[in-house]
């Protein structure tokens, strides 16, 4: 099953008055020869394992394998769940207590990979906090049907096969903007649909959230996915949230989703190999950057 463009699922769900979720399960459904509840059987076993690394990865004693990262999306958690003396919540972050538990619930599954954790490659597992941090959100706070949560994962999922055709999934071959940037962009769609937004309003929401991050580069210390890939999972929810919040009230990216994932293509090509997971440039090359990787490995390597 390949879909060609984005274009082209907005065009085929509004001519079957359909949601691209609902579009691209039968399509799923009937390439697999099973029934359509099969499919989303499937999806939720994935969902399922999302829900659970973001308990896991909310443990304040986890650390990675390294030793570098671990216990910030409980920080992060614990920030967001102040009370007064009475016991009631005091909501004084910056974002409002749902988003800053959307981006704690990212962290959460970016830290649990990181300690080696089972987590969901969504769609890779150096993006893997973006997607579970927002949906299992909607989940929890929002209210939203799991089905429908399970349906908008069949668009999110429709979304990565057109960006990995025309562009790179990969960070070796197009920057952290293929991995948190297509993450965030798969997302934001997920959540424009979930939330009732047209075909059109999904399509937006991926457009917006993949233009925030054109030409981000992956710049991995010491070579672990951890710094600054961790962080950069929290601010990719925060984004695909934005994206979808815009796309939702009727803002239109004026670039169509299509054009941004070219453009996409064409910014990770010009990135030069030093900025390409190989953990040689950015921050990577940063001092501090440097320390790190010779703490851990030795100063040949």
């Amino acid at each position: 099953m390949e879909y060609e463009s984005i274009r082209e699922l907005v065009e085929r769900a509004n001519e079957r008055n359909t949601s691209i979720g609902r579009l691209v399960l039968a399509d799923q459904a009937e390439e697999m020869d099973i029934s359509e509840e099969e499919c989303l059987m499937d999806m939720d076993r994935m969902l399922i394992v999302m829900e659970e690394s973001v308990a896991e990865g909310l443990d304040p004693e986890l650390r990675s394998t390294s030793g570098l990262t671990g216990g910030d999306a409980y920080r992060l958690w614990a920030y967001t769940d102040d009370k007064d003396t009475t016991g009631h919540p005091i909501d004084d972050t910056v974002l409002g207590g749902f988003m800053s538990r959307v981006v704690a619930r990212a962290l959460a599954v970016a830290e649990y990979n990181a300690a080696m954790g089972r987590i969901v490659a969504a769609p890779t597992a150096g993006a893997s906090g973006i997607m579970p941090g927002c949906l299992v959100g909607l989940l929890e706070e929002k209210a939203v049907p799991r089905r429908t949560v399970l349906e908008a994962m069949f668009t999110a999922a429709a979304f990565g096969m057109v960006i990995a055709k025309k562009a790179s999934l990969a960070g070796a071959s197009g920057g952290c903007q293929a991995e948190c940037g297509s993450a965030a962009g798969m997302t934001a769609a997920a959540i424009a649909e979930a939330l009732g937004g047209t075909p059109e309003m999904a399509e937006t929401a991926c457009a917006m959230a993949l233009k925030n991050q054109l030409g981000l580069v992956c710049d991995p210390v010491a070579g672990l996915v951890e710094i600054p890939c961790i962080k950069r999972n929290a601010a990719g929810a925060a984004i695909a949230c934005t994206a979808a919040d815009m796309a939702l009230a009727g803002i239109v990216s004026r670039i169509p989703a299509d054009e941004v994932i070219a453009a996409m293509k064409e910014s990770g090509d010009a990135l030069p190999a030093s900025l390409r997971e190989t953990g040689t440039g950015g921050l990577a090359a940063t001092p501090t950057g440097v320390r790190i990787r010779e703490a851990l490995f030795g100063k040949n390597r």
